[in-house]
């Protein structure tokens, strides 16, 4: 397996919005947010995020790899339910600060066994905002 490497965003010709170098740009914490989607239906599954390492294990292994800000680690996706995320594709945004991978999904994306983590919609009444569940996601 190679090693995966990004170029160095000072090293861009132009600007981030136009070259054609893959230099994401991580946060002052190292990590860079993630959004997975599901290939077959377009549907957000979830916000992650990755470190460095993470973004080049899931472009090396074609697998998803995120880092865990609450336990301070990698974790494969599906790793310990099954619910694996097979990466098809990783966009980045114009800036290149944020990914999204279109991904086949394996099982349930969401830790409540949920297809989606968005599964619920924030509702205004008149200025009381509360939750109302999505029963497909």
């Amino acid at each position: 397996m190679t090693k995966t490497t990004f170029t160095p965003r000072d090293a861009i010709c132009g600007s981030a919005e136009e070259t054609t170098d893959f230099a994401p740009l991580f946060n002052q914490d190292g990590l860079i947010p993630v959004v997975a989607t599901d290939k077959a239906t377009g549907q957000l599954l979830m916000l992650a995020y990755m470190n460095a390492e993470a973004l080049a294990k899931t472009i090396e292994t074609g697998e998803a790899w995120y880092w865990s800000r609450s336990r301070s680690e990698l974790w494969r996706k599906g790793a310990s339910s099954g619910n694996t995320q097979t990466v098809v594709e990783i966009r980045t945004d114009c800036d290149q600060d944020a990914i999204e991978l279109i991904v086949e999904q394996t099982g349930p994306a969401c830790h409540t066994k949920r297809k989606s983590c968005f599964y619920r919609i924030v509702k205004n009444d008149g200025g009381e905002f509360s939750l109302q569940k999505v029963e497909d996601a």
